[in-house]
């Protein structure tokens, strides 16, 4: 008998449908009950985890828990992305810490507080859902989300996500199209999605972009 089985990348185009309907804002919970979940697809041997990138200069610790860094007074596009935290085996990791930090639309950060930052939990099925705005740009960097996952007891893979068609990222220093997010408008701005794929093992190779 023949096993079908597809590769990471083609694994991440499938899945686009999942966590998009997370971004209509359906709670994890609503959603286990509108439809069953499909059995996670069997990786290719070559899969590799999401590749490290720099924290950058403007990472602080103990963010809050929260999976909205939406606050009164701030300005700029409304963004969700959402996605799934994987084993390289394309495993849904639980209770995955996700931590995002980001400029304003300014392209400023907050250095003094915690706006514009904030950590969640993955659910049991691996699933993420951030709402916040499109961060701005600022010298020398293209439009980016920085980020920390991490699964329990684990050691914590930080990286950076990009936007798709930014005229910068060509001349970002550290700019990896492995990191681009899928991006799409929505009704009351834009809505994206990013699987991020974690060795499990100890055994994976560390790539920078």
């Amino acid at each position: 008998m023949v096993r079908d089985t597809i590769s990471r990348r083609d694994f991440l185009k499938i899945s686009f449908g999942t966590p998009a309907a997370l971004a209509l804002g359906e709670p994890p919970e609503a959603m286990a009950h509108a439809q069953p979940l499909r059995p996670t697809p069997a990786c290719a041997d070559d899969a590799e985890p999401t590749p490290r990138q720099t924290a950058g200069p403007f990472f602080k610790p103990d963010s809050p828990g929260r999976t909205s860094l939406l606050e009164p007074g701030i300005r700029g596009t409304k963004i969700v992305l959402t996605g799934l935290v994987l084993s390289t085996d394309c495993k849904p990791v639980a209770r995955a810490l996700v931590d995002f930090w980001h400029a304003d639309d300014r392209g400023d950060y907050d250095n003094a507080g915690y706006k514009l930052r904030g950590h969640q939990l993955t659910d049991d099925h691996g699933r993420y859902r951030l709402e916040t705005i499109v961060p701005g740009l600022y010298p020398g960097r293209t439009r980016h989300f920085h980020v920390r996952v991490q699964a329990p007891s684990r050691p914590v893979l930080t990286t950076q996500l990009y936007f798709p068609g930014e005229p910068q990222n060509q001349r970002d220093f550290i700019f990896n199209q492995e990191l681009v997010m899928k991006l799409q408008d929505a009704a009351d701005g834009k809505v994206a999605t990013f699987d991020f794929a974690l060795d499990l093992t100890g055994r994976g190779r560390s790539r920078r972009g």
